[in-house]
């Protein structure tokens, strides 16, 4: 995988102000080692495109950097209410971090309802700026304001920075042949420009952007670009914003290469791509749109110079079918779904057991249950993908710990399904599908050799000397089945879900042979290679080593290594380790449980991994859980983990 190199610790999230410097005839710029900035506002408001130009300036840059997009779950909530909010939260820095943040410096509120809605995540003292013209008294009202907070005393912790939005953004468009309502559509640009002028971000690629996006709509790429610049200069003059700050590009964070900021989706469909390229395959993606795994669709579409096809089924169970008949055809077979996505996959999947054929299930897992919450993340689905087939129909499961290593687990997904002929489950999270971060972009003979050799010809002799092709006569090293593609001459055989006759591959009812053909399958994939289990432990066997491990799987890898971060420099003595692989799980996990007292799982579910840990290798492990569609806080953690070292 790809790996940066890591601080010394995981420093509060509070910013930390470093020396003062006036240059003559200027503001004050102050220096910092990091920034969290929240944008929020109506669903209508862009504030995910706002944030995601920011991030990819502050990625251009060289800052260290972790996203939290938030979206509404409703398609268009009422305007102005609390469930039409969308945010997104940045966080950057000098130095390598983990996690988007605890808790924002700025807050940038659009409305009276973004307000409310997160003002309870601000710590006091940070700042906040508010478009001032939003909060008339019934857009209050509509949130349960009785009297306006920019005038009653309730942010007076605050560093409030009260700014015209929208009156400003139709001034600087007055110009323009623009209507007020399309005028005002472009105070997100004026924010950006704003916040880009305060954090000295890069401008150049933001205004490429604009030009490019609304490269058929000339004028409304000059008014946005004009209320972008308006933003900038806005900050350079007025008084009201008297201080500038600097984080510095995150150098010694990063392993020399070329780097991109990318999101976990983004990464997951170029692995694909990339996959399908190192195995000289063609990539089929049979799928049906679903939060929060679309992008994938959508992004793959795009790629039909490599050999990508996809195809948009009119519901779940045809595009895993149409994937599948891609696999029993010779390409390397892909279907992206979410949790409800799989339950209705669950059939197919057993036919591709059955089958013993290479498939890609992709599991960008939402909260649930049944449609539960679309636009938030969770880690439910580790049972479901394990068990929810019925019969023996074990699957082997992968989990990706960043949106970067989503590329990396895309890769070792497609290795395990070509190598053993096996569908794979990928379980990866809403968390890492929105969130980014900065990918170093590997070199091509960095990648695996994945490409696999179809059976041409008869495999097995009979006693009168006959040569002919059993289709379930296995590799005696993997347990895989040959990959014959329909029409090769003489390869004809049978498919279907009714059980296989051993090596021959006829319909079989013979109970012996179903007993068999169910632990051949069982010990394939028991018997797949996957690496052994790396313990971060700095005080293995030393006097004061650490009693308690901290073990992980998916998306709560950034959390809990901030956590531990925190507690190491508080002189605590703690072990972490995080899975990648959840079946079969790597062999010396035993081992590693067993050298600790006390072994801590955080999950986001009611304690999937802990229940399988526990019933596998008997170890009391600790579960601590939360599901509310939100991912964990690092100083949560650390303060649920102080407290199982200390107990």
């Amino acid at each position: 995988m790809t790996s940066k190199v890591s601080s010394p610790t995981e420093q509060a999230d509070e910013a930390v102000v470093g020396e003062q410097r006036k240059p003559p005839g200027t503001k004050d710029v102050r220096r910092l080692d990091r920034v969290i900035i929240r944008f929020a506002g109506d669903s209508g408001d862009g504030m995910q495109l706002t944030g995601d130009r920011f991030t990819s300036e502050t990625a251009s840059f060289g800052n260290d950097l972790s996203t939290l997009p938030n979206f509404p779950a409703e398609i268009r909530a009422p305007a102005g209410t609390l469930p039409g909010v969308s945010s997104f939260q940045l966080h950057f820095a000098d130095h390598d971090i983990l996690t988007p943040g605890d808790a924002p410096n700025v807050l940038v509120a659009m409305n009276p309802a973004a307000l409310k809605a997160n003002i309870a995540d601000v710590p006091r003292g940070a700042e906040i700026i508010v478009n001032t013209d939003e909060f008339t008294k019934r857009a209050m009202q509509k949130v349960g304001y009785a009297t306006s907070p920019l005038e009653d005393g309730s942010l007076d912790g605050y560093n409030v920075h009260p700014v015209p939005l929208t009156t400003m953004t139709v001034e600087a468009l007055k110009d323009f042949e623009l209507s007020r309502k399309e005028a005002e559509r472009s105070k997100n640009m004026f924010a950006l420009g704003l916040l880009s002028w305060m954090y000295h971000r890069p401008t150049e690629g933001t205004e490429k952007f604009l030009r490019t996006k609304f490269a058929k709509k000339p004028d409304i790429a000059a008014a946005n670009l004009a209320a972008f610049r308006a933003g900038w200069n806005f900050g350079e003059t007025t008084e009201d914003f008297a201080v500038s700050y600097e984080v510095a590009p995150a150098s010694k964070a990063f392993p020399t290469g070329t780097y991109r900021n990318i999101s976990g989706n983004l990464a997951l469909s170029y692995g694909l791509v990339a996959a399908s390229q190192q195995a000289d395959l063609p990539l089929y993606l049979g799928s049906y749109p679903i939060t929060p795994a679309s992008d994938i669709l959508h992004e793959l579409s795009k790629h039909k110079n490599f050999g990508v096809r996809t195809f948009q089924a009119e519901d779940e169970i045809a595009g895993i079918g149409a994937a599948l008949g891609a696999a029993f055809g010779g390409s390397l077979a892909v279907t992206t779904t979410s949790g409800p996505g799989v339950a209705l996959k669950s059939e197919t999947i057993g036919l591709a057991v059955s089958l013993e054929l290479p498939l890609l299930v992709i599991d960008i897992q939402r909260g649930g249950p049944s449609t539960g919450l679309p636009t938030k993340t969770e880690q439910a689905d580790l049972l479901q993908a394990m068990y929810g087939r019925n019969g023996e129909a074990p699957v082997p499961i992968v989990a990706p710990r960043t949106p970067a290593d989503c590329f990396d687990a895309a890769m070792e997904a497609a290795r395990i399904a070509l190598t053993y002929r096996t569908p794979v489950l990928l379980l990866s999270d809403g968390y890492l599908a929105n969130g980014s971060e900065p990918w170093r972009i590997p070199e091509t003979d960095e990648l695996p050799d994945l490409r696999v050799q179809f059976a041409q010809g008869p495999n097995h002799t009979l006693d009168d000397g006959t040569e002919v092709f059993w289709p379930y006569k296995r590799d005696p090293g993997t347990l895989a089945r040959p990959w014959a593609v329909p029409g090769t001459p003489g390869l004809e055989h049978r498919i279907g879900g009714i059980e296989k006759q051993d090596g021959r591959g006829n319909i079989s009812y013979d109970p012996a042979n179903h007993d068999f053909m169910v632990r051949t399958r069982q010990a394939k994939i028991d018997g797949i290679d996957v690496p052994d289990l790396e313990v971060d432990d700095p005080t293995a066997g030393t006097d004061t080593a650490a009693t308690t491990l901290v073990l992980g799987w998916g998306s709560t890898y950034g959390p809990i290594t901030a956590a531990v971060r925190r507690l190491r420099t508080a002189g605590e003595h703690i072990a972490q380790a995080h899975l990648r692989h959840l079946n079969p799980f790597p062999r010396n996990l035993g081992a590693v449980l067993g050298r600790y007292d006390k072994v801590v799982i955080p999950e986001m579910n009611l304690g999937q991994l802990a229940t399988l840990v526990r019933a596998r290798y008997l170890v009391d492990a600790h579960s601590y859980n939360q599901v509310n569609g939100m991912p964990f806080k690092a100083e949560q953690l650390a303060t649920a983990l102080k407290e199982a070292i200390d107990g």
